[in-house]
């Protein structure tokens, strides 16, 4: 037996998650994610698929956060009409991701065409809309952890928890029988093992090849138990209110929103002086967390542990977009949480505009931030951004405290990867940067595995013990450019450094002369 396996996402980057398995003249999808990132990664999402969505007989979902699940009706809306296979709790989370990603698609498609009207610019349509989730979802079939479950004639699945979110699945694809089989493992995003309140990942024994995530593979990460990442969480709050706060969480909706806010909770029972309002300014964070009262039933621990959120004083939802602007009007010690996490969608880039040049403001980033968002901007000590068109100078405090991660670390993610041995073939390394692919690479072959980094739109041919290169392969883009600032990315800090320039300058006749320069070097470039 043999197999085609292409990567159309996720690879050479951690966004996008996309695999189109072709076997036993059958072809399935694992995850159909929306690309993150710069914006020449972002235009994939409004490029028709590489494939033919109405070929494909069904989709296997790891997950509902949105760089897995964020294009699934786009694919419906493209023609596919086959099954979503996904467990329980990853079905629910997609009901109100996948209707908040279309109100968002809505909304900045709609500002975005007056702007390009007023620039007389083309119009754009949004990738879906809140009208294409519900046919999305009549798809979905739901199955059960550790169950094998026939997809299509001759291949089988079987989802194993991953201890990332809740309903978080590594997907294990058994084509044909006997002898002549071939058994594939793909790990979707894992979790450390560690987190509170997450089961600890699973999965089989013995498979011929692994598809393993890379996100934190050149790192080792500090996963705290869950008494000392509350302390770390209450230094981070003291701090903070020292500055003169308040304090403002750009969080992942899903899954990170709810446990920053039982940490929060907590701390502030236990040490009054850091108690405050909490303001949870995400109508998607507010909708899932919905989800996880009645889902988030931990076997592991024989408890619901989001119960606490049901009744939660100190706690306040805003739906509307009103609410969040009262904000404004705040003052004093308080808390804000808003999406998105990495500061390139939401309510979290108005927050960031009112309040990123205070310097009594505190901005605490709670995980993984992709190259060339906003986000990753702020952490890497950028001192003035550009937030919807205006310069805005980074006088907050920045602070960083990745305890909260849903991906384990190197360390977590080869002691998985052993625990699933034998691995026959290879393990195939995507949802990485390339020095986090390149790093874990480099371990993995150090301790005997046969590791293959793939590389974007790709096609590997499966045996059960090799995975070869075909030829022919057309990247979508250059090697290297998904995880590379891009020229909007080049364009934005020019602008910033132009009008920081501008101002330094002590008279209107050098800034006229520095124009004239600028407008000569135009002149010469064409």
């Amino acid at each position: 037996m043999t197999a085609n396996l292409t990567f159309h996402g996720a690879a050479e980057c951690v966004t996008g998650s996309c695999m189109l398995l072709e076997a036993a003249g059958r072809r399935i999808l694992i995850d159909c994610g929306m690309f993150q990132g710069p914006k020449t990664l972002k235009a994939l999402n409004y490029e028709p698929f590489p494939f033919a969505a109405a070929s494909l007989d069904a989709v296997l979902l790891t997950h509902a956060h949105i760089d897995h699940s964020g294009l699934l009706p786009k694919l419906v809306k493209a023609g596919f009409r086959g099954p979503i296979f996904t467990t329980r709790g990853t079905r629910d989370l997609c009901e109100v991701m996948l209707a908040d990603a279309g109100g968002i698609q809505e909304s900045e498609v709609r500002h975005l065409n007056r702007r390009n009207a007023q620039r007389g610019l083309r119009s754009v349509e949004p990738i879906y809309t809140t009208g294409d989730v519900d046919p999305t979802l009549r798809l979905f079939e739901r199955v059960k952890f550790e169950e094998p479950t026939p997809v299509v004639a001759g291949v089988q699945a079987t989802w194993w928890p991953a201890g990332h979110l809740l309903g978080a699945a590594s997907i294990q694809v058994q084509i044909g029988e006997g002898a002549d089989s071939l058994n594939l493992l793909f790990s979707g995003d894992l979790g450390s093992g560690r987190q509170p309140f997450l089961p600890h990942p699973a999965g089989p024994v013995g498979v011929d090849h692994v598809i393993l995530e890379s996100t934190y593979g050149d790192r080792e990460r500090i996963d705290l138990e869950l008494a000392a990442r509350r302390q770390a969480l209450a230094e981070e709050l003291r701090q903070a209110r020292a500055a003169g706060g308040p304090l403002l969480l750009p969080t992942f909706a899903v899954g990170r929103a709810q446990e920053l806010i039982l940490d929060l909770l907590a701390v502030m029972e236990d040490e009054p002086d850091l108690a405050g309002d909490i303001f949870l300014d995400s109508p998607l964070a507010i909708e899932a967390t919905e989800v996880f009262l009645r889902r988030g039933w931990n076997p592991d621990t024989g408890e619901n542990p989001f119960e606490p959120l049901r009744h939660a004083t100190r706690l306040h939802h805003l739906m509307r977009p009103q609410e969040s602007d009262r904000l404004e009007r705040l003052t004093g010690w308080h808390i804000i949480l808003a999406g998105s996490g990495m500061c390139d969608a939401g309510r979290i880039r108005r927050h960031l505009k009112r309040l990123l040049w205070r310097r009594e403001v505190t901005v605490l980033m709670t995980g993984f931030m992709a190259a060339g968002t906003l986000g990753r901007l702020l952490v890497e000590g950028r001192s003035a951004v550009r937030i919807q068109g205006e310069d805005v100078r980074v006088g907050a405090r920045i602070r960083n405290l990745d305890c909260y991660s849903g991906h384990g670390d190197a360390t977590d993610l080869v002691e998985w990867l052993k625990a699933r041995s034998p691995v026959r073939g290879t393990v195939l390394l995507d949802h990485g940067e390339p020095a986090a692919l390149a790093t874990l690479a480099g371990r993995l072959a150090g301790v005997g595995y046969r590791p293959v980094t793939a590389l974007l739109d790709q096609t590997y041919l499966l045996t059960r013990t090799s995975a070869e290169p075909l030829p022919g392969s057309a990247a979508r883009l250059a090697p290297g450019q998904a995880t590379r600032p891009d020229w909007h990315n080049d364009r934005a800090a020019f602008l910033v450094a132009l009008n920081e320039r501008l101002q330094a300058l002590p008279s209107d006749t050098e800034r006229a002369g520095l124009f004239a320069r600028l407008n000569k070097a135009l002149e010469t470039d064409r």
